[in-house]
């Protein structure tokens, strides 16, 4: 109940600032979009989302830099921030959260373990902010922690608009 409640309070902030959101997901392979459209009433406030979770993908749509795949790997604040900004371009939003991490059960190094996450919220009105996390847990835990971690930016973003 309390993950429900978090996409409702996230709801009542954007509308009732009039606020448009959209999302740029890796390894949430979509979760936050999910949450927020099972809120009734979410079309008045949800753009979209891209699930971007190859390379490829997050160059193509969401203007992600070769250069900064290249330098600091998909699973890295740049890369975060860059998907964000992408997002927020394309769907000519309000406010954009991204998500990449490594949801395991392999995938890690001992410079980027399972459980590590960068996301970042930007918004039109200049707001950028990243955030690292190293979740515990099974795949299906850490997208849960990630879209939580997530709504709270989203959350954080329109309370400071």
């Amino acid at each position: 109940m309390a993950e429900m409640q978090l996409e409702v309070e996230v709801g009542e902030a954007l509308l009732a600032r009039g606020l448009k959101v959209c999302s740029a997901e890796s390894c949430t392979g979509g979760l936050i979009m999910h949450r927020l459209t099972n809120v009734p009433g979410s079309s008045s406030y949800v753009l979209g989302g891209i699930v971007a979770y190859a390379n490829e993908i997050k160059m193509a749509l969401l203007g992600v830099q070769l250069a900064t795949l290249e330098a600091h790997g998909a699973v890295s604040a740049e890369t975060a921030e860059e998907m964000a900004r992408g997002a927020l371009a394309r769907f000519n939003a309000d406010i954009a959260v991204s998500v990449t991490g490594i949801a395991g059960p392999s995938g890690g190094t001992v410079e980027k373990p399972v459980g590590l996450t960068y996301m970042s919220v930007v918004t039109r009105t200049g707001l950028q902010h990243v955030e690292r996390h190293v979740w515990g847990g099974d795949r299906e835990s850490i997208k849960s922690q990630s879209a939580d971690a997530a709504l709270r930016m989203i959350l954080g973003a329109v309370q400071s608009s």
